[in-house]
């Protein structure tokens, strides 16, 4: 089909705590993996049926303390549709502002529907933590800078099938390419089908007590030019697995083999898409033959991917272990406090090597109790290790800039304070504390980072 176009002493701790969410419905066990599951749901569906998305201006309200939400309390969520192109298209927007509405009920949020697209401004963004794009994007510059400053400053996102397509390549590079990191569309499977997708990624938290496989709803399916597996920003969270093939129904437009990302986020950002959202339709007379919502356990993946979005931190899950005590106040160290920094992954802040000259390099490690892992923290906002001050490079200011240490001079670029969700915020540029490309592993490289409130923007101390 052709579609349209930490900070002040101790008080740097901010570990997270955990939070448990209420089991959602959907199966535990690896699906066996045959190829009747492929075949169109032969039930009609009622697609005439009133939605019960709260539209624009009348934010529906979720229950409010509900246990599975994120610290207890409710959230928003703010979707954007046109429902003007494609039966497939407009008929999943009725269906999805209808049960997203019904899931906000039962799981403590609010949903919010609208078809305008001027709601793409910082005033009316500041009112929800996710935004949806269920089949568009915006296409109006004021928009698009609204939206982009949204997902800089740490709003969530969540898009669906179409919200991606693009066959101009000089159309908002930054969302196609940098956000998204699919550039152009290339081509898409025909008819709809029900698919075996694999979990890529069973550590992130929206594919938390997901089998190793799962099975999608109908939906057709979109391929793209760029090859998302050398995106080093992008985590594909599943993708086809190579049970599923042949995919399609139509010999000119099945997939027979290759590699097919489905759903994945960006390690920049809080987002996630899923490359679905088109429900089988019988086009003469404009009756649904299938649900994007048929599948427990891609509706188990999608309340995690919102939760998360809304979140954003590793809190989804229980840790493994218990964290150390929390170190005593500034107040009780009036002068400083020493200890190691715990950050992503569970590693240690280390300075390279050992290094004491100025310009080395501070990463995470595993946590070894050297010197080298040995910190500082005065009540001015210094951190010190190795008689040196963690600073940021040339007193830069812009996402990237790498962290090192360097003799203590006074400046602005060496003071940390405590900011939310366990963040350190640097004090001459206002960003945080920063895990290079959500990196766990030894030598990940820190930096400074606009403010996302993320698991990867997370410290705390232990003396």
């Amino acid at each position: 089909m052709k579609y349209r176009t930490l900070a002040g002493a101790a008080s740097i701790i901010g570990f997270i705590s955990a939070f448990t969410y209420a089991s959602l419905s959907g199966g535990g066990s690896d699906i066996e993996a045959t190829k009747d599951v492929k075949a169109v749901q032969p039930d009609h569906y009622d697609n005439t049926s009133n939605e019960l998305a709260i539209l624009d201006d009348n934010p529906g309200q979720g229950q409010s303390s509900a246990p599975n939400t994120p610290n207890g309390k409710p959230f928003n969520v703010l979707a954007f549709y046109n429902a003007s192109f494609d039966q497939a298209h407009i008929d999943f927007d009725h269906e999805a502002n209808s049960w997203f509405a019904r899931m906000a009920t039962e799981n403590g949020f609010t949903y919010t529907a609208t078809k305008n697209w001027n709601k793409l401004n910082s005033g009316e963004l500041a009112k929800y933590q996710v935004v949806m794009f269920l089949d568009d994007y915006p296409h109006v510059d004021a928009q698009k800078s609204a939206f982009q400053k949204y997902m800089d400053g740490g709003g969530g996102f969540i898009g669906f099938h179409v919200s991606a397509y693009n066959d101009n390549s000089s159309d908002w590079p930054w969302y196609h390419n940098d956000f998204l990191g699919t550039g152009t569309f290339r081509a898409n499977s025909w008819g709809p089908t029900q698919e075996i997708l694999k979990i890529e990624d069973t550590k992130h938290p929206a594919t938390t007590g997901l089998p190793s496989r799962i099975q999608s709803s109908v939906s057709e399916w979109y391929s793209w030019n760029r090859d998302l597996r050398n995106d080093p920003n992008i985590d594909i969270l599943a993708s086809m697995d190579q049970s599923t093939f042949p995919i399609g129904t139509d010999p000119s437009q099945t997939w027979r083999n290759g590699y097919y990302p489905i759903v994945w986020a960006n390690h920049k950002y809080k987002m996630v898409y899923n490359n679905f959202g088109h429900n089988s339709m019988n086009y003469a007379s404009n009756t649904r033959l299938s649900s994007t919502f048929s599948s427990e356990q891609q509706n188990r993946l999608l309340l995690q991917e919102i939760r998360w979005a809304a979140v954003h931190s590793e809190s989804v899950r229980p840790p493994a272990s218990t964290p150390s005590p929390r170190p005593s106040s500034p107040a009780d160290h009036p002068a400083t406090s020493a200890g190691t920094i715990h950050g992503y992954g569970s590693n240690c802040v280390d300075v390279s090597r050992a290094s004491t000259a100025d310009g080395a390099a501070v990463q995470l490690y595993h946590c070894n109790g050297t010197r080298a892992q040995n910190w500082e923290a005065s009540n001015a906002g210094t951190l010190t290790a190795l008689g040196k001050c963690m600073d940021v490079a040339g007193a830069g200011t812009v996402n990237g800039t790498r962290i090192q240490l360097h003799e203590c001079n006074g400046t602005g670029s060496q003071v940390w304070r405590p900011g939310t969700n366990g963040s350190l915020v640097n004090a001459q540029s206002g960003k945080c504390l920063d895990a290079t490309d959500w990196g766990k592993s030894d030598g990940t490289l820190l930096q400074i980072w606009s403010c996302t409130q993320a698991s990867n923007q997370s410290w705390y101390m232990t003396s």
